[in-house]
C-alpha cells in the first residue's frame, strides 16, 4: 500500500487526484495540506490535515506526495519532497522553466525516486482514439493535425492562473496538454511559429494561442485555444492521404468526476454516441466510437514505478521537452519569428 499526501485542496485535487486515489486499492490517502482545513475535514474526516505543505512533507510519513499548488511553487515543493526521500507527482506543467525541470529530473534520478508530471490527458478517450487511427493508418499518412482547447471565458476572473506570475496563462495551463499529446504522437518538431496573446479586456496573462509545430515529411501541426469560443468546440481534426477525422467536444472524465463518478463506476470514461468523431473518406462518412478514457491508468503506472522501479508514465525528459516547447513558442510570439527547436534551450 502506497501512502499518499496531497498538497492543496483546490479544483485539481478535489476533482482529479483525491477521487482517483481513493478509488484505487494500491493507494491510501492519508494526508492533505490546505489553507482551508475545515473544508477538508468536512469532506474527508478521516484524513490528517496540515496547515502547510512543508509540515505535510516533513511529518506526514507518506511514500508519495501529489502537488496541486500554483505552478510558481511546483519546483521548490517538489525538490523538498525529493530531499525528504518522497516520490512526487506534480500537476502539469511540472515546473515553470525547462532549467528547473532538468534540475528536478536529475536530482530524482540521483535519489532513485519517481518524479512525474500529471499529464492526464494522454488518457483521454478521444486522444486514445486519435492514437489508434494514426497507428492503424485509418486515414493514411498524416499531413495535418489540429488540436484545440477552446472555451467561452470572455471575462477575466480573480485567480492565480490569471495573474502575471510564472507559469500562468492558458498557454502553460492548457497548452501543456496539447503539446504533450502532440509529442506523444509525432515526436519533437523542427521549428515553431507562435502567437500567444492577451485578447480579453484587462487580461494580464495569455488567453489565446495559435501555435504551429513544423515537422519534416509534409506534416504540419496546429495547437489552438481561444477564450471566446462559445461552441460547439472542435477538439481534433486530422487530414491524411486516405481521408480525414474530426472530433468535437471534450473527454467526459472531468465532468463525470465532478458529478461523483469514479473509475470504480462501470460507465466511467465512456463517451455518449452523440459526441463520437467522424471519419471521412472518398466513399462516405462514418462515426468512430470513442475509446474509453482511463485517467486511473496514470496512477497504476505510478504505483508500478514506485513498487517495481519501472519507468515513470511521464518521464522527466518528456516533461523537459514539453516546457521547452512552451518557452520557445513564447520566444517566437514575442519576437514575431519562426524558431528552431533546440533540446539544449534552457533559458534563465
Amino acid at each position: 500500500m502506497i501512502k499518499v499526501g496531497v498538497v492543496g485542496y483546490g479544483y485539481s485535487a478535489r476533482t482529479f487526484h483525491v477521487p482517483i486515489i481513493k478509488s484505487m486499492a494500491m493507494f491510501e490517502l492519508t494526508a492533505i495540506s490546505s489553507s482551508n482545513p475545515r473544508m477538508v475535514q468536512e469532506k474527508l474526516p478521516d484524513i490528517k490535515v496540515f496547515d502547510t505543505a512543508t509540515e505535510l512533507i516533513v511529518n506526514a510519513n507518506v511514500d508519495l506526495i501529489v502537488i496541486t499548488a500554483p505552478n510558481s511553487v511546483h519546483y521548490p515543493l517538489a525538490m523538498e519532497c525529493l530531499e525528504n526521500g518522497i516520490h512526487v507527482i506534480v500537476e502539469k506543467p511540472m515546473v515553470t522553466t525547462s532549467k528547473e525541470a532538468k534540475t528536478l529530473t536529475e536530482f530524482a534520478e540521483k535519489k532513485k525516486l519517481t518524479v512525474s508530471a500529471f499529464q492526464n490527458r494522454r488518457w483521454d478517450g478521444d486522444f486514445l482514439t486519435v492514437k489508434r487511427l494514426i497507428s492503424t493508418k485509418a486515414i493514411g499518412d498524416i499531413r495535418f493535425f489540429e488540436s484545440h482547447f477552446d472555451r467561452f471565458r470572455p471575462l477575466v476572473r480573480k485567480r492565480w492562473k490569471e495573474e502575471p506570475v510564472p507559469g500562468a496563462g492558458i498557454w502553460f495551463d492548457l497548452g501543456s496538454h496539447l503539446v504533450d499529446q502532440t509529442l506523444c504522437l509525432f515526436g519533437l518538431p523542427e521549428k515553431i511559429t507562435a502567437r500567444c496573446l492577451k485578447t480579453r479586456d484587462n487580461s494580464k496573462t495569455v488567453d489565446y494561442f495559435h501555435v504551429q509545430l513544423h515537422y519534416p515529411h509534409h506534416l504540419e501541426v496546429v495547437l489552438h485555444a481561444s477564450s471566446f469560443s462559445a461552441g460547439p468546440n472542435k477538439r481534433f481534426h486530422l487530414e491524411g492521404t486516405q481521408g480525414s477525422f474530426t472530433k468535437y467536444g471534450l473527454d467526459p472524465q472531468e465532468q463525470q468526476l465532478n458529478e461523483g463518478l469514479t473509475p470504480e463506476d462501470k460507465n466511467f470514461g465512456i463517451e455518449d454516441r452523440e459526441n463520437f468523431g467522424t471519419l471521412f473518406k472518398e466513399d462516405g462518412a462514418n462515426l468512430v466510437e470513442t475509446e474509453v478514457g482511463c485517467y486511473q491508468h496514470y496512477y497504476s503506472a505510478i504505483a508500478n514505478a514506485i513498487n517495481n522501479n519501472t519507468a515513470s508514465p511521464i518521464s522527466g525528459a518528456q516533461a523537459i521537452n514539453v516546457i521547452q516547447i512552451l518557452e520557445l513558442a513564447e520566444l517566437s510570439s514575442r519576437k514575431g519569428i519562426t524558431v528552431l527547436f533546440d533540446s539544449n534551450y534552457f533559458p534563465e
